[in-house]
């Protein structure tokens, strides 16, 4: 069965790029997913039944804003993961949302999502839990390691059950765990330093960070080596691959 990957960025060009570096670090072969743009396609009725995992990616909305200020895009979306994360839950489906992926699995599952934790883009050390170095996609990595990220909200109180795995100094929950096999991270796994400076070119204006400061972003960027979330991917599609 193919893994489900749901896009959520209208832009063209960024949601290209995230799904070839989704394909890329999961070493996924095209023909092994099914590819949705969630933001142009209703997802609420999938059946789970169809997939072997399910893959969420990041957009430029956020979850924190006033409703009144939403777009229809938006509302739709949130309500469709409003009803696919309490199956997920429910069935303890293997998924594995990244940056708003995170976000809107946090939410669903009823924890807190605010902009307390915050953190600008660019990149960060990420700190394994003791909890976290037992757990099957983080085994025999370093406590300490490097992530890309960039995001105006987070999660601040975690869903009931959910084990925290990884941290930063900024923002304590950096990934999670839901009963045995429904994951998220606040950082990208799918992100190197090449595909930050596409989104730095794409999202300069979207309040990430002042837009006279993209190129100074973009030259810090490429001086990131990051080499451990990718395994994240990988791994995931490995155990849930079928």
């Amino acid at each position: 069965m193919p893994i489900l990957i749901i896009q959520l960025r209208p832009e063209d060009k960024a949601a290209n790029s995230e799904f070839k570096a989704i394909l890329t670090k999961s070493r996924l072969p095209a023909s092994a997913v099914v590819r949705i743009r969630g933001e142009q396609t209703s997802f609420r009725n999938i059946s789970l039944q169809k997939y072997s995992a399910i893959i969420v990616g990041g957009s430029p909305f956020d979850i924190t804003k006033p409703e009144r200020e939403k777009s229809d895009q938006q509302k739709r979306i949130e309500s469709d993961f409003a009803v696919l994360i309490p199956k997920i839950i429910k069935y303890d489906f293997p998924f594995l949302g990244a940056c708003s992926g995170n976000g809107l699995l946090s939410l669903f599952a009823g924890g807190v999502m605010s902009k307390k934790h915050a953190e600008p883009v660019g990149g960060v050390d990420i700190f394994i839990t003791k909890e976290g170095k037992d757990d099957k996609l983080l085994k025999g990595f370093p406590t300490k390691f490097r992530a890309l990220v960039g995001h105006k909200e987070a999660c601040q109180v975690p869903p009931k059950r959910a084990v925290i795995l990884a941290s930063s100094q900024t923002c304590p929950i950096q990934m999670l765990r839901l009963g045995e096999n429904v994951y998220s991270t606040q950082f990208h796994p799918e992100a190197d330093a090449k595909e930050f400076e596409l989104r730095i070119k794409i999202y300069k204006n979207y309040g990430y960070f002042p837009a006279e400061k993209a190129e100074e972003l973009t030259q810090t960027i490429k001086s990131e080596k990051i080499v451990w979330p990718v395994k994240i991917l990988e791994r995931f599609a490995k155990f849930y691959q079928k």
